[in-house]
């Protein structure tokens, strides 16, 4: 009986023992171990950051294109022109026929989905010729200033509506005219003498082909005219990319079908950057900007740094204390690394909204921009969960960027990346690269700096460093 006692009773031990393990185990799996960081925090890391140049940059290809004027109580003064190329109609052996007559030409740019600045701002916008074949040119770059010949052959001054379509009458030979819905774009009236003499009177032979009539018509230059424009500006994006954009003439011709009318013709001779050059010619004046400032004094760390699209500024940024932390800690496993970048308070009121997004690259040894491990899909650490995002994106509730580093700072732990220069610079929403200088977007930041004891509410930029001890 004493060993029928014994036995119960280790019995019933070892079924409370088995219970509290499995509650123990089930209360260990209500917590996910994809939310739970483990490990030490380190956030009080240097960061140093630097308001540097952007490089020059090419102007061909892009998505969208600036043109504008704007005037920012931070950044100074950015202006933004274009050399056009303009491409023969695409018919087979174009002709304008017997006599024709120009009645009007119209230079359509097609707005390419962004806009910067004061949209209540006039704006007067020149147009000239090109005084050299804008074909002929080896390089475009952001830099680069286009001659032109002095007589002004168009201009539009008004208020612009990048977002506004309207309509335009359709022509169309041998029927009623029609009423047509386009794309939002600026209309821009052509001197009508200066098109007879410089496109009509062409030859059939000199308009058969693009390089034929770049010979001799050389290309466009649109630019704002700062005197004749008021307000604040501000910075406006066409589309080359498609058929939106056009130098469009109406002119009449003998008719086909008697001797004694004649008909009304629209063609459009297209602007378009898959046929022919289109550029931008960018200056930006920091006279008397805190930016003049910080760029005469590079070795000193400020409060506050700046961005700029549009071959500005962006920020250089590094960790200089690594290896100390390193050297403190042991090896480590990062488990999580942020770099948290607050927008400067009152840095962003309208017209001047912060840039919705931040790309953040690393030069290579050759000086090259390069994707971080964080932002390398051929990397394979890249992380496969949908939901993963490298960051950049603006908040505007907290007024904060926020990018996922944790690759990076572990390959610089490492010594597998050696610090060459990481970057920061502002970028459109849609563009898929951050890598090559910003030339599609306006908008810019003005973002705080590393702080050791900041403050409540001070605005600072800061790495968070979520790791463990391995040794």
């Amino acid at each position: 009986m004493k060993f029928i006692k014994l036995d119960l009773l280790t019995l019933l031990i070892s079924l409370f023992l088995f219970a509290s393990c499995e509650k123990s185990a089930t209360i260990g799996l209500e917590v996910d171990p994809t939310s739970a960081l483990q490990g030490d925090l380190a956030d009080t890391l240097t960061v140093s950051s630097r308001t540097v140049l952007d490089e020059d940059a090419a102007t061909v290809g892009l998505t969208r294109y600036p043109l504008g004027a704007i005037t920012d109580p931070i950044f100074g003064k950015t202006e933004a022109a274009l050399a056009l190329a303009v491409n023969t109609p695409d018919v087979a052996n174009y002709t304008f026929g017997t006599n024709a007559v120009i009645d009007s030409a119209v230079l359509s740019l097609s707005f390419g989905g962004e806009f910067y600045g004061d949209s209540t701002s006039n704006y007067s916008i020149d147009v000239r010729q090109l005084s050299s074949n804008l074909r002929e040119r080896t390089s475009y770059l952001s830099s680069a200033q286009y001659a032109t010949n002095s007589t002004l052959i168009g201009n539009r001054t008004g208020k612009v509506y990048p977002t506004t379509p309207f309509k335009i009458t359709d022509i169309v030979v041998g029927k009623p005219d029609t009423l047509k819905t386009v794309s939002p774009q600026i209309r821009i009236k052509l001197d009508n003498s200066f098109i007879q003499n410089n496109i009509v009177a062409l030859s059939e032979a000199t308009l058969k082909t693009n390089s034929r009539f770049a010979d001799a018509f050389k290309g466009l230059y649109v630019q704002v005219n700062k005197v004749g424009s008021t307000g604040t500006g501000g910075l406006m994006f066409f589309d080359f990319a498609s058929t939106k954009s056009n130098l469009t003439l109406y002119y009449k011709k003998q008719s086909t079908a008697t001797t004694t009318e004649k008909d009304t013709v629209a063609t459009n001779f297209p602007i378009d950057n898959n046929f022919g050059p289109v550029a931008a010619s960018i200056k930006h004046d920091y006279t008397g900007t805190p930016i003049a400032t910080q760029l005469a004094n590079p070795t000193q760390q400020y409060g506050v740094t700046y961005l700029q699209p549009l071959i500005g500024v962006r920020n250089k940024i590094s960790f200089p204390y690594l290896d100390k932390f390193m050297a403190a800690a042991g090896k480590i496993v990062v488990n999580k690394a942020e770099l948290i970048i607050d927008l400067s308070s009152g840095t962003d009121a309208q017209p001047f909204n912060a840039a919705p997004r931040l790309a953040l690259y690393r030069n290579d040894i050759a000086e090259k921009r390069k994707a971080l491990a964080d932002d390398d899909r051929s990397d394979f650490r890249y992380p496969t969960d949908a939901s993963y995002t490298f960051g950049g994106t603006f908040n505007a509730v907290k007024k904060q960027y926020v990018f996922n580093v944790s690759l990076y700072v572990q390959d610089l732990l490492n010594g597998k990346t050696k610090d060459y220069g990481t970057f920061l610079v502002p970028v459109a929403t849609a563009e898929t690269s951050g890598f090559a200088p910003t030339l599609t977007s306006g908008a810019r930041s003005v973002i705080g700096a590393f702080k050791k004891n900041p403050a409540t509410g001070d605005n600072i930029m800061k790495l968070k460093i979520y790791y463990t001890k391995t040794n």
